[in-house]
């Protein structure tokens, strides 16, 4: 017997005995339990996987004197991972975090099955062998992957389908951070899944599922290490917005950065011309300022806990150059955005989520440094500082100041700085905001009109789909049938429009009905009049590929009730009418809203 048909067939009667006996807002209470253990499964590999490595390969180095390996091991680690994606995975998995919004807005919540567990070994091998990436994205590419193809297997509908992904999300990020609200507000934020009554606590048990996983997995102690010495204080809080303000201008460079490089990167097709000026331009960099290499957790760690700031300076042409410090963490956060662009453009695999922890970090120490250095009356602790950076960068790069607040605050255990994260995210998000409107995610995604967002009516024409309204039951006439034929085909139907089409299905025009009424009964014009001599041009051709909201502005600027449809080859599908497009936008609506 085929096992697999046998499998199948078991499937088949488990799904029709739970839709029976298994309401299904109960059984995605189970799926988002499901998706949120086994996304914590799969931060827990990634995370120890990329650790793994980066112990064999640097474990040994000498804090106090350079190393050549750093020149090699981020190419061979880019080299491994782009072979790896080219030969094996067959597609591209890099920007995970955008890949997630674009299945949620253009795929109906339907990621590829290999994203499970392609994109966690993609970048377990870049970053561990120094790519200047994070592994957040792609844990939460891993994460989502898990949510959407268990509604897939289980025969959800899209709605569910995109809660699913959103559990994966939420999990992930819980899972590999130990942060279960920012986990939950991150999915909100960023991913723009509405916050209802029947999301809310799907969502919650994704979360809390994957941290108390990870917490038996990896102990219950926070991320980072931190032990504040300093109580903040009010005189403080100008600073804190001043840091705000600066971090938000670093949050720009950041982004407009990475999308620069990787519009110049996408000038090239041969991936290893890519490798080499990817690889080469990241080796240099590390080589000059190792705390590039990997995700940098390590500096963070030493940053917020106070540690010398000349440990920054170890396995760098700068050991024991102490006056260059400052100098030093301004060129770190100068290169870091290039770093961590060039790595994904020549091949590897990861995400932002560190970077920007990372650059936040720095940034922030350095900030409170000059500060001090300069003593303006007040002194400032470069540890706590340190925090804030890193809350005001993931505020500014994602636009989520309330994931910066609550994932900061969960990383390292610093409840009691709740005020001034949420000032310092405030004020860097508010930069921002001024010079873009979407996050360095959604940028890609809204530049070509497929981003979904918390705007019900944007949302909902994004959802919809041309293919979706089309009407193809026309009787088709040919520009040359006269009009006795043309009333014979009348005849057959109860439509008042009759498409014009060539030999090659091509439309020439249009036949409205009450263009004809008043003589098509006259039979002595049968053989007068053609159809080329009756008909009319069309006001507007639509393609398949065009967003709804396109199509919307088109049907209000020619004042047409129906507009024709073409394929990508110009040639005729059939036609959308104003009623249908209504009915469907109320329809998937009332999907989109109901709770």
């Amino acid at each position: 017997m085929d096992t697999g048909k046998k499998n199948t067939g078991l499937l088949d009667r488990f799904i029709d005995w739970r839709e029976k006996h298994v309401p299904q807002n109960q059984f995605v209470l189970v799926l988002s339990f499901v998706v949120g253990a086994l996304s914590a499964l799969a931060a827990f590999a990634l995370k120890h996987l990329i650790h793994f490595i980066q112990h064999i390969l640097t474990g040994n180095f000498d804090p106090h004197t350079f190393n050549w390996l750093y020149l090699v091991y981020p190419v061979i680690g880019i080299l491994i991972t782009g072979l790896f994606i080219r030969k094996i995975v067959r597609d591209d998995i890099s920007h995970g975090v955008t890949k997630v919004l674009y299945a949620i807005s253009c795929r109906m919540g339907k990621i590829r099955r290999h994203n499970t567990w392609s994109s966690l070994l993609a970048s377990s091998i870049t970053i561990g062998f120094g790519g200047s990436v994070g592994a957040e994205s792609p844990i939460v590419m891993t994460g989502s992957a898990i949510g959407s193809n268990l509604g897939s297997l289980f025969k959800m509908e899209k709605k569910v389908m995109m809660l699913l992904i959103g559990c994966g999300a939420a999990g992930a990020v819980s899972g590999i951070f130990k942060a279960p609200i920012a986990g939950l507000v991150f999915v909100i934020e960023v991913l723009m899944i509405d916050l209802t009554m029947s999301s809310l606590l799907p969502l919650l048990i994704s979360s809390v599922t994957a941290a108390t996983i990870s917490y038996i997995l990896m102990g219950t102690e926070a991320t980072f290490e931190f032990h504040m010495e300093e109580a903040f204080n009010l005189a403080r809080v100008p600073y804190v917005m001043m840091l705000g303000v600066v971090c938000g201008l670093v949050s720009l460079y950041f982004t407009h950065v990475t999308i620069a490089v990787e519009k110049q990167f996408k000038r090239l097709s041969n991936p290893y011309a890519k490798l080499a000026i990817g690889g080469g331009i990241l080796s240099v960099l590390i080589f000059l300022f190792p705390p590039l290499y990997g995700e940098g957790y390590e500096t963070i760690t030493h940053l917020i806990n106070g540690a010398s700031d000349n440990i920054i300076l170890d396995n760098s042409l700068f050991y024991g150059h102490a006056k260059f410090i400052f100098l030093y963490m301004f060129l770190i956060i100068v290169f870091k955005a290039l770093a961590s662009t060039v790595t994904n453009c020549g091949g590897g695999c990861g995400g932002i989520f560190a970077p920007s922890l990372f650059l936040g970090c720095v940034t922030g120490y350095l900030f409170a440094s000059l500060c001090n250095m300069m003593d303006f009356g007040v002194w400032v602790s470069d540890k706590n500082f340190a925090l804030f950076g890193m809350a005001a960068l993931m505020s500014g790069v994602f636009h989520a100041p309330l994931t910066g607040v609550f994932l900061i605050a969960e990383l390292t255990g610093g409840y009691s700085l709740f005020l001034p994260l949420m000032i310092v995210s405030v004020c860097s998000y508010l930069t921002v905001r001024v010079f873009d409107s979407n996050n360095i995610y959604a940028v890609r995604l809204a530049q070509r009109g497929e981003l979904i967002t918390h705007h019900k009516d944007q949302a909902v024409l994004t959802i919809l789909k041309v293919a979706d309204v089309i009407e193809k039951n026309f009787m088709r006439v040919s520009p040359d049938m006269d009009l006795g034929q043309l009333t014979s085909v009348v005849a057959k139907t109860k439509r008042n429009i009759f498409p014009v089409v060539d030999s090659a299905n091509r439309l020439v025009g249009v036949i409205y009905l009450d263009d004809i009424r008043h003589i098509m009964f006259r039979q002595e014009l049968y053989h007068r009049y053609s159809v080329a001599t009756l008909m009319r041009e069309v006001p507007y051709r639509l393609s398949i590929e065009e967003p709804m909201e396109a199509v919307m502005r088109h049907f209000e600027e020619t004042g047409a009730w129906n507009l024709p449809v073409e394929d990508v080859n110009g040639e005729y599908i059939g036609f959308i009418s104003k009623s249908a497009m209504f009915t469907a936008y109320r329809k998937t609506l009332l999907e989109f809203t109901s709770d």
